[in-house]
């Protein structure tokens, strides 16, 4: 049964963990199950170790791709700081799915900013919060690469999909060599939302 209401998902990160390469399996697989599902992107200085964003909205009709504040249904933040810096985007008992990892901004590196404290006290105090370390967990299953698929298979999870065919949707995005990895990532990622 299909979901009328619309649902948003926000995914979070910083260039180079995988971001873009979650939002389109996560899309591809609610494409095959018959949502309409609109995904826009948007990279600050992404290559370089910038923010990157990308919005995900799916049900039976969308209009728009871009998710306003207090509208995210769930936001994935592959960095702490990231999950910090967009919670104004998640709606009020939304869910947080974020990765215990810590990458100073430019900002940090250069010292002309110091790295907060007490982030994951704080998004807890705020939202229901799902933490694990994505990277540890990658690198458990064999390749640290897949954390991006990890923190893919939690907000999966958390949202209630698992039914759908998700090995396809990762067949479709993911080069042949690594989709069986992905696979497991995938399912490891499910584990830890249970």
């Amino acid at each position: 049964m299909m979901a009328k209401e619309i649902k948003n998902i926000l995914m979070v990160g910083v260039g180079g963990q995988g971001t873009i390469l979650a939002s389109k399996v996560l899309s591809n697989g609610l494409v095959n199950a018959g949502y309409d599902v609109k995904m826009s992107e948007v990279h600050g200085m992404a290559q370089r170790g910038g923010s990157v964003t990308t919005q995900v909205r799916y049900g039976e009709k969308v209009y728009s791709p871009i998710i306003g504040k207090g509208q995210a249904d769930i936001i994935v933040a592959f960095e702490r700081m990231e999950a910090l810096r967009m919670i104004q985007y998640l709606k009020k008992g939304g869910v947080l799915v974020v990765n215990d990892h810590v990458i100073p901004p430019m900002t940090v590196l250069t010292g002309a900013e110091e790295y907060p404290e007490g982030i994951i006290e704080e998004l807890s105090s705020k939202a229901k919060t799902i933490v694990f370390k994505a990277a540890e967990v990658a690198r458990e299953i064999g390749n640290p690469k897949t954390q991006n698929i990890v923190l893919l298979g939690a907000l999966i999870k958390a949202i209630g999909l698992e039914d759908l065919d998700w090995d396809t949707a990762i067949e479709a995005e993911v080069k042949p060599q690594f989709v069986a990895i992905n696979k497991k990532a995938l399912q490891k990622g499910m584990e830890l939302a249970s």
